[in-house]
């Protein structure tokens, strides 16, 4: 891991203002937010929170131009267990770290803010904020309650974390719904027995 990287500490971000509407942007760190398509389309949202660069994880690409100052790159990923996220983890941690450190904002987005853009803001966390798998899911939890990668995405997260750092702190387990993250035992044991 690079030298200059920042240590993470969960309890650091913990100020930070993060969920004041779902369908908004939800800030992350001070450089990153994580938002539904829709909300990144809002301009005033956009240059409001100073975001200099938007990162559109949709099949589709946004036919209005974003505002002058904002660049725009478009990582056209399926939301299915069996797309090759992994593959755009360092690229998009890479480019989310550069825009902090040149004092710009990262969006990054999908459709509903849920799964593609929450696994490529959580390999960021991880790559560059020295989080671990499961530290960083609980801060990006806490700032957006709905985050949820699909399953094929926590398997590219769980083997990400593990080239990083040597091991995982997450694993897949069996479940009546099917394999998923340990992490989601209790919550899928509570919807079971509802």
């Amino acid at each position: 891991l690079k030298e200059t990287r920042r240590l993470f500490s969960f309890s650091s971000f913990m100020h930070q203002p993060g969920t004041a509407s779902l369908s908004g942007l939800c800030r992350v760190t001070e450089h990153l937010f994580l938002s539904s398509s829709r909300a990144a389309k809002d301009c005033s949202q956009v240059t409001g929170n100073g975001i200099t660069c938007i990162i559109n994880a949709t099949e589709t690409k946004n036919d209005a131009a974003p505002p002058p100052g904002v660049e725009y790159i478009h990582i056209p990923v399926p939301d299915s267990p069996q797309s090759p996220l992994r593959d755009h983890f360092d690229q998009v941690a890479d480019k989310i770290q550069s825009t902090a450190e040149g004092h710009g904002c990262t969006l990054v987005h999908c459709n509903a803010g849920v799964s593609r853009s929450a696994a490529l803001c959580l390999a960021y966390l991880m790559k560059h904020r020295g989080a671990s798998l499961l530290e960083a899911h609980r801060l990006l939890k806490s700032c957006r309650p709905i985050v949820r990668p699909n399953p094929g995405f926590w398997r590219q997260l769980i083997q990400y974390e593990a080239e990083l750092r040597g091991s995982s702190s997450v694993r897949m387990v069996p479940s009546s719904l099917g394999e998923i993250p340990d992490i989601y035992e209790e919550e899928t044991r509570n919807m079971v027995l509802l």
